[in-house]
């Protein structure tokens, strides 16, 4: 059977730079794997980038009222795929989150699911409550902060100050950049964790 994965951590853990390495591994297999990112990441338009410059179009941006299983099949029939990889996979809705876990469970197509696990407030985004809830695989990508530690946060700045409140969404460069943190610099840069939005 195959599975669900999430595989989550902080904002510069090397999320999409393993997505697009695992998906290549796939093609240099000759299979097939279908890369999908939710249609509000808008920082790449429609592909995939990291950090690190590499860079590849998806084949499907997904909608907030979209069926995963429905884009799916508009790109191949679903016995023609081998993997699916979901990018930023915190936008997805519950919903599009269940539908992953069943396309694995009833096709035998392995969904892997990339993304962050919290906002900029320590509140968790519904696709990735969702994504820990049900993923049968859960692992964490590691990152460091500023100070050296295990970063575990996403603090957010707007006009060079920390901010501790705003809209969920603020993609990279609208208005707003982000940076990594541990609990302790979080704590000292942004102030005391509520987990009120």
């Amino acid at each position: 059977m195959a599975k669900l994965y999430f595989r989550y951590g902080a904002m510069n853990s090397s999320k999409s730079a393993l997505l697009l390495t695992a998906a290549y591994n796939y093609e240099e297999r000759d299979q097939r794997p279908v890369l999908v990112k939710p249609g509000v990441d808008t920082k790449a338009g429609k592909a995939v980038s990291s950090r690190i410059g590499i860079t590849r179009e998806v084949d499907v941006l997904l909608g907030a009222e979209d069926s995963l299983v429905e884009r799916l099949k508009q790109v191949a029939p679903l016995e023609d795929i081998d993997a699916v990889f979901v990018d930023e996979a915190q936008f997805l809705t519950p919903a599009q989150a269940d539908e992953a876990f069943t396309l694995a469970v009833t096709t035998g197509i392995p969904v892997l699911c990339y993304g962050l696990r919290g906002d900029f407030m320590t509140v968790s985004f519904p696709g990735s409550r969702r994504l820990m809830e049900i993923a049968h695989s859960i692992e964490e990508l590691k990152t460091i902060c500023r100070c050296g530690s295990k970063a575990i946060f996403n603090a957010r700045i707007v006009d060079g100050e920390f901010v501790s409140h705003g809209a969920q969404v603020a993609i990279d460069g609208q208005q707003a950049s982000y940076e990594s943190l541990c609990g302790r610099c979080y704590i000292e840069k942004v102030g005391p964790i509520s987990g009120q939005p």
